[in-house]
C-alpha cells in the first residue's frame, strides 16, 4: 500500500520537545540549583523531552517519577563498576550492520538511532549508531543474512525507535521484511506510544494491520502516572485495532520500586487491553548506577504483586545477560 509522506501531528509535536535543561525546569517552575547538574549531564547524553509527555509532570516536584525519568542529573558522570557502555552485549551479537541475533527464531534491526526521548537509564545511550545503515541499499547485508537463516522466523524493529521513522521508512522496512518467506512475525518495541501519543494514528495502524507478517507492539511504561490522557488514547487505538500490544517496564530506584506503583501501573495497562509483559531489571549501563535496586527487593515486590493483582497483570521479572541465549527470570 502507498504511504503518505506529508507532514503530521506528530511530526510537529516531536518538532516542539524540550532540548534545553533551562526550559523544561522553567516550564515546571523547578529550583535553577537543579540547572547546572542538569546541563553538565546533557553534555553526556543529551535533554530530549516532548511536550505531552512533560504536561503529565507535576509541577514544582522535582521528585515526580516521570521528571526523574528523563532529567539529566550529575550522578550521570560516575564511574561504578560493573557499568559498562555496552550492558548487554550487543556488540558481540551483530551479524551484519544493523543486524543483532542473540535469540533462537528472532532477529533485531537497530532501524534508528533517533528516539522521541531521551530516558537517562537506556541501555543504548552509548550505542554507535553512526555505524548502523541510513539507507535501504545499507541494509542490504542485514536482510542478506535474513534470507539465507530460516532458524529466522520473527523480527524485531527497535533503536533508537523504530516509530521515529518516517510513515514511508518504515513501510520499506517492512515491505523487504514481508518479502523473506520463513519471518512470520514483526515485533516494534517502541516508547512512542507513551511519549508521543499522536504518533499511534491511522497510516500507522492500517500499515501494520496489512501486513502479511503477525504484527506485535511492545510499549514501554514504567508508572502509572504515564497511563492517562492521550497516552491512554493511544493505546487504546492500538489494542481497538486489533495489533496484539504488551507493556515492558525497568524498574527504578526512587520512581516505581513499590508495589503501589506498580500495581497501578498494571492496571492501567490491563483496562486498557495492554498485557504487563517484563519488569526488566536495570541494565547497567554507564549512567545509571544510580537507578539501580537490589535483586532482593527486586524479588519482594513481584511476590507482593502475585498477592494483589490476578496471575495475567503480573510482568516476568528479568535481566538480560550478555551472552545468555534468554532473558534470566529472577524468580
Amino acid at each position: 500500500m502507498s504511504v503518505s509522506s506529508a507532514p503530521s501531528d506528530w511530526h510537529r509535536s516531536l518538532a516542539e520537545a524540550i532540548r534545553d535543561p533551562r526550559v523544561l525546569l522553567e516550564s515546571l517552575g523547578l529550583s535553577a540549583e537543579l540547572l547546572p547538574g542538569a546541563e553538565s549531564a546533557a553534555s553526556l547524553f543529551p535533554l530530549m523531552v516532548p511536550g505531552s509527555y512533560r504536561d503529565r509532570m507535576e509541577p514544582g516536584n522535582p521528585l515526580d517519577p516521570l521528571l526523574r525519568q528523563v532529567l539529566p542529573i550529575v550522578e550521570e558522570h560516575a564511574e561504578v563498576a560493573g557499568f559498562l557502555r555496552d550492558a548487554v552485549g550487543d556488540s558481540d551479537s551483530k551479524r551484519a550492520p544493523g543486524l543483532l541475533h542473540k535469540y533462537h527464531g528472532r532477529a533485531l534491526l537497530v532501524t534508528t538511532g533517533s528516539c522521541a526521548v531521551h530516558c537517562r537509564y537506556c541501555f543504548r545511550r552509548s550505542y554507535p549508531y553512526q555505524e548502523e545503515p541510513r539507507t535501504l541499499n545499507d541494509w542490504e547485508p542485514a536482510f542478506d543474512v535474513l534470507r539465507q537463516d530460516p532458524s529466522i522466523n520473527e523480527i524485531i524493529l527497535s533503536g533508537g525507535d523504530p516509530l521515529m521513522l518516517s510513515e514511508v521508512r518504515l513501510s520499506d522496512l517492512l515491505t523487504l521484511c514481508e518479502s523473506i518467506p520463513h519471518l512470520s512475525r514483526v515485533r516494534i518495541h517502541s516508547r512512542l506510544p507513551i511519549v508521543l501519543p499522536n504518533r499511534i494514528d491511522a497510516v500507522l495502524t492500517d500499515r501494520l494491520r496489512s501486513s502479511r507478517l503477525t504484527p506485535i507492539m511492545v510499549v514501554h511504561a514504567n508508572h502509572p502516572n504515564e497511563i492517562v490522557e492521550d497516552c491512554a488514547d493511544s493505546l487504546r487505538r492500538l489494542v481497538e485495532s486489533g495489533i496484539t500490544t504488551l507493556n515492558q517496564s525497568v524498574l527504578l530506584k526512587g520512581i516505581n520500586d513499590s508495589v503501589e506503583a506498580l500495581a497501578s501501573l498494571s492496571e492501567r495497562l490491563i483496562n486498557l487491553g495492554v498485557m504487563p509483559y517484563y519488569l526488566h531489571q536495570l541494565d547497567r549501563v554507564q549512567g545509571a548506577a544510580h537507578f539501580e535496586i537490589s535483586d532482593e527487593r527486586a524479588v519482594e515486590i513481584i511476590s507482593a504483586l502475585r498477592k494483589c493483582l490476578p496471575g495475567y497483570a503480573v510482568p516476568q521479572l528479568v535481566r538480560e545477560l550478555a551472552g545468555e541465549l534468554h532473558k534470566v527470570p529472577l524468580i
